[in-house]
């Protein structure tokens, strides 16, 4: 099968290669991937970022059906349509696999990172791990939704917003396109798009953006405070430095600041402010089956849709490009079907 994977010398890119696949395991089952997403995390694994993976398949939005199960295999059936997913497997037992906070297991395997992921023609996934896609949604909606929704959606609900409280949003491109329509249609915020791309913004107007800020002629954190009395929530998809420190001057007393974007960075942080007005600086890492399962649902009620393009396995090192370059509306899917 063909499969993006990781150079053997990590710079950023992928190569397509001829890849066979282990047989599956008897609590594993096999996928037929259908279509897979690319996320700056993508990028990340493939520059070596977080430590070299060469080889590995890459990708953590793919959307497959099921060929194949194992013995032990009662979750999934062939014919089913299933996700691969960032959060590929816990170990089931320890403090935060118990509690609903998988994602912290710290035995976690990840897609296209410390396993193969799903941005190939066939894909492995832990049976019990793999969520099902529910009827009426799109599986090429879905595949965003795998982590660019289950991410967004799942900072929104640690953030506590309250229905009619505003919520800004800093970054509006495929994660914060998805951030906007959750805060709006299913949570109930006011929301605000701040960001540095005009064309970005104009679409965040069309999808539900209350107030819209670009961050290259204003200062977004002084802007929200006058007009909106700061927010009760930021939640930042932007991989900018600059972005964190604004989300944090946007808010209100008791505000929360939700981390979602990885840039390799730090922040500067004033610890007064921090302790006078009880800010809150929260991480919230993608979500968990049952917030996948969440997630998915609300895309098959219409109250979230995806903004997605697709394009071909081989195009996936100008996919690459455009990413770097900010010039993608939305996500760029590959699509394994044609």
């Amino acid at each position: 099968m063909k499969a993006a994977v990781v150079r053997q010398k990590p710079d950023g890119y992928a190569d397509i290669v001829e890849k066979t696949l282990r047989p599956i395991k008897p609590n594993e089952a096999l996928l037929d991937m259908e279509y897979c997403g690319l996320c700056h995390t993508d990028l990340h694994v493939a520059a070596g970022d977080y430590g070299d993976k060469p080889g590995v398949t890459l990708g953590h939005e793919g959307i497959g059906i099921v060929k194949q199960v194992g013995s032990e295999v009662t979750s999934l059936k062939v014919g089913d349509r299933a996700s691969v997913a960032w959060f590929f497997h816990g170990c089931g037992h320890c403090e935060y696999c118990v509690s609903g906070n998988e994602t912290f297991c710290r035995e976690v395997q990840n897609a296209g990172y410390t396993v193969d992921g799903g941005m190939a023609e066939q894909a492995i996934v832990v049976a019990d791990y793999a969520v099902k896609v529910p009827e009426g949604l799109d599986p090429i909606e879905a595949s965003s939704i795998t982590c660019a929704g289950v991410t967004t959606y799942k900072g929104i609900k640690v953030s506590g917003i309250k229905p009619g409280e505003w919520l800004a949003v800093y970054g509006a491109g495929g994660l914060g396109n998805l951030a906007i329509q959750y805060a709006k249609n299913v949570f109930g915020a006011k929301v605000i798009a701040a960001d540095i791309n005009q064309d970005k913004l104009d679409l965040a107007r069309k999808i539900g953006a209350d107030l819209t800020i670009n961050m290259m002629d204003e200062d977004a954190g002084k802007v929200i405070q006058d007009k909106c009395g700061g927010a009760s929530v930021a939640v930042v998809c932007a991989v900018a430095k600059s972005a964190f420190e604004s989300a944090i001057d946007c808010l209100k007393p008791m505000g929360k600041m939700v981390a979602i974007a990885l840039p390799n960075d730090t922040m500067a942080v004033s610890i007064p402010r921090t302790v006078f007005d009880g800010i809150e600086i929260i991480g919230s890492l993608v979500g968990t089956r049952q917030d996948l399962a969440e997630a998915f649902q609300f895309g098959a009620d219409g109250l979230v849709k995806p903004i997605v393009a697709t394009r071909k396995l081989e195009e996936i090192n100008d996919i690459i490009d455009e990413m770097k370059q900010g010039k993608i509306e939305g996500r760029m899917v590959v699509d394994f079907t044609k």
